[in-house]
């Protein structure tokens, strides 16, 4: 998400070559405290926009739920092979969306992340026809408020959260493994379960690395990447609520 490394090896020698001639931040106490107010400004501005984008995939996702399940569910019986499709085209998304945001094209990662939100909406629309709707509300506001206090948590703590982060993608590794096992082979409803309480677990302490990873790709970026950095961000927190949500689902959903 940061710039990459011939802009970072830049920035920092900039930063030792001024320190170095005697006229950095350590020299001029009033420039460093302009360095320090845009930096501040820049990091409200990166979070704020993160959670903004997030909340409005959000937003998509619901519209898709609700509007586009009827279609989605023609085309998964008539063709049931389509899923697989889907799956590979939501892989797809991703990958070239890190692309876009490398290249700090804010467009389109605004474009696919979009794209991205809708698909899910749709397919997650499909879902929804086998759960109780009060059900289905119930679990989005407990989603909702599990996300925010972890996500502030990830806010303020002076923790870093790296070595946390590292755990949670080993574990997140392990899950999709295990569930493709049991989804092709062993087809065991309490193994499935097991995995639910397990992925909770990662998604909420990844909410919490993934919000205080935003905020350290602040410290190494150029104010002409915030929309790139933030979209990015969104993304990120967006797929932790969705799978906070889904697992919470499969746990305490009470089925039609």
């Amino acid at each position: 998400m940061g710039p990459n490394y011939d802009q970072q090896n830049q920035y920092y020698s900039q930063n030792t070559y001024q320190q170095n001639a005697g006229y950095g931040p350590a020299a001029y106490g009033d420039q460093g405290n302009v360095l320090n107010q845009v930096n501040s400004l820049m990091h409200e501005e990166v979070i704020a926009k993160s959670f903004l984008y997030m909340v409005a995939a959000l937003v998509v996702t619901a519209i898709a739920a609700f509007a586009a399940p009827e279609a989605m569910a023609t085309i998964l019986v008539s063709n049931p092979s389509a899923i697989y499709l889907l799956f590979i085209l939501e892989i797809g998304i991703v990958i070239v969306s890190n692309i876009a945001i490398k290249k700090n094209n804010a467009a389109l990662t605004a474009i696919l992340f979009t794209a991205y939100s809708f698909l899910t909406g749709a397919t997650l629309g499909v879902l929804f026809w086998a759960y109780d709707l009060g059900s289905v509300g119930a679990v989005f506001l407990m989603t909702a408020g599990t996300f925010a206090a972890t996500a502030v948590y990830g806010l303020v703590t002076k923790k870093d959260l790296s070595s946390i982060g590292s755990i949670c993608i080993m574990g997140l590794i392990g899950i999709i493994i295990v569930s493709l096992v049991n989804m092709i082979f062993l087809h065991s409803s309490g193994l499935d379960l097991a995995i639910s309480y397990i992925g909770v677990a990662v998604f909420v302490a990844l909410t919490a690395y993934d919000t205080q990873k935003i905020k350290k790709a602040v410290a190494y970026s150029t104010p002409d990447r915030v929309s790139t950095i933030a979209l990015s961000g969104a993304f990120e927190l967006y797929l932790d609520f969705i799978n906070i949500f889904l697992r919470l689902l499969r746990i305490m959903g009470r089925r039609k």
